[in-house]
């Protein structure tokens, strides 16, 4: 699979990466004719509840060794988020992945979270009709990243969050809403946010003054 094309994008710091990887997904799926996916904020917070269980297992070689049982999806996640229980529906599939170094949306996405033929498989299932995306950084530790599908119905009456917002996050952020990252600067080391703007501000001046 041909790499997204990395780009200096001040939302990385500003936005929610983690939309910006169910950009990249529904990119991957409409390039191959397949219908984009349903941005779940109800999915997105249950990915980010798996990654809180599991940020003390990111391997040296950036490998995540774990796999919570496949019911804490639903009888844990979905209440910790505040996701009306009637409302959830099948998981389908799942992508998850850590980086001992920070990396922007693109990078995290082609090399992380979608580095095979297999894995690119299952974002191009016809299985799925909703995503949903968490990411989080352990304590002085790895970056996390989780993607969830679901073969719910590609509306908003699955994974509903309670009174539309659901219980708040005080760790990570998820995909589905339009609230920014509130913690994405953060989880960004304090010298590669300056060297980000760096760059940008250069591309900025040759592009201005060639």
């Amino acid at each position: 699979m041909k790499k997204p094309l990395v780009m200096c994008k001040n939302k990385e710091i500003h936005g929610n990466p983690a939309n910006e990887i169910v950009d990249f997904v529904n990119k991957n799926r409409t390039a191959t004719k397949l219908p984009k996916l349903y941005n779940s904020p109800g999915l997105g917070c249950m990915a980010l509840q798996f990654l809180l269980e599991c940020t003390q297992n990111c391997t040296s070689n950036n490998t995540l060794a774990c796999q919570p049982a496949e019911i804490d999806i639903t009888e844990v996640y979905a209440p910790n988020c505040g996701v009306e229980l009637p409302t959830i529906d099948t998981i389908s599939g799942q992508l998850v992945g850590c980086y001992w170094s920070h990396l922007n949306p693109e990078q995290a996405f082609s090399t992380v979270l979608v580095p095979t033929k297999k894995s690119l498989s299952v974002i191009h299932s016809k299985e799925h009709h909703e995503v949903g995306v968490g990411y989080v950084r352990g304590h002085h530790g790895p970056f996390l990243w989780c993607i969830l599908f679901s073969s719910g119905n590609a509306t908003s009456s699955t994974f509903v969050l309670e009174g539309g917002t659901g219980i708040k996050q005080r760790r990570g952020c998820f995909s589905g809403g339009d609230v920014p990252c509130n913690v994405g600067t953060s989880l960004l080391p304090a010298h590669n946010t300056l060297l980000s703007s760096i760059c940008c501000l250069l591309v900025q001046l040759v592009l201005v003054f060639g």
